[in-house]
C-alpha cells in the first residue's frame, strides 16, 4: 500500500453518472491527511431523483447556486492530476469522473490517472471481510463516518486504505 494518494467520493443527483451533486477529495501524503476538499455541485438542469435525495439529503435548493462541475473543475484538477487514486467503489467513482468530464467536454485523459484505481471495497473483500459496504468496513475498523456525505466518505476511504495493514493483522488473528 502506498501512503501518498488521493481518495475521492461523489454523490449523484440521479441515476446518471454525469449528475454529480457533491464531491469530496482527501489528499494523503506520507500517511497523513494534508488536504480536504468538498463542494456541492449543481447537476445538469439541477435535476434530482427523490430516491437519491433521500439517501444523501441534497436537494435542488441546496445546489441551485452551486458551481457546475465544469465551473468547479479548475479548482480540483490539480488535486487529481497524476495522483494515485483510491475510492471505496473505484469502478463507480472512476466512471462518474470520466462520464462527468465527458459531459462537459473535459479531457479525462489529460489527468494522467491509472486505468484502474485502488478500491478499498475490493481490498477488504480480499482480506476476508464478508460484507464490504463502506459503513460496515468503517464500523469494523473503528473509522468515523457520516455516510453519504462525500467528504466524510472520501476521508473514511482514505483511513480504511491507511488501515489495510491493521486489517491484515485482524485477518491473521481471525
Amino acid at each position: 500500500m502506498l501512503d501518498t494518494f488521493t481518495a475521492i467520493d461523489f454523490e449523484l443527483a440521479t441515476a446518471k453518472y454525469s449528475s454529480v451533486c457533491s464531491v469530496g477529495i482527501v489528499e494523503v501524503v506520507n500517511g497523513e491527511i494534508v488536504n480536504e476538499f468538498y463542494s456541492l455541485v449543481k447537476p445538469p438542469q439541477n435535476k434530482y431523483m427523490w430516491q437519491t435525495s433521500r439517501v444523501h439529503g441534497i436537494k435542488p435548493k441546496h445546489t441551485s447556486s452551486a458551481p457546475t462541475f465544469e465551473e468547479l473543475f479548475p479548482s480540483i484538477e490539480q488535486l487529481l492530476a497524476s495522483k494515485h487514486m483510491v475510492a471505496h467503489d473505484e469502478l463507480l467513482d472512476r466512471s462518474v469522473l470520466k462520464e462527468t468530464m465527458g459531459f462537459y467536454s473535459l479531457a479525462y485523459e489529460k489527468l494522467g490517472l491509472p486505468a484502474i484505481w485502488d478500491c478499498t471495497s475490493k481490498i477488504y473483500r480480499s482480506l476476508g471481510f464478508e460484507r464490504t459496504k463502506l459503513s460496515i468496513c468503517c464500523e469494523l475498523m473503528g473509522v468515523e463516518l457520516k455516510h453519504h456525505d462525500a467528504l466524510s466518505d472520501a476521508r473514511a476511504t482514505a483511513e480504511l486504505y491507511l488501515k489495510v495493514e491493521e486489517a491484515m493483522q485482524m485477518k491473521k488473528l481471525g
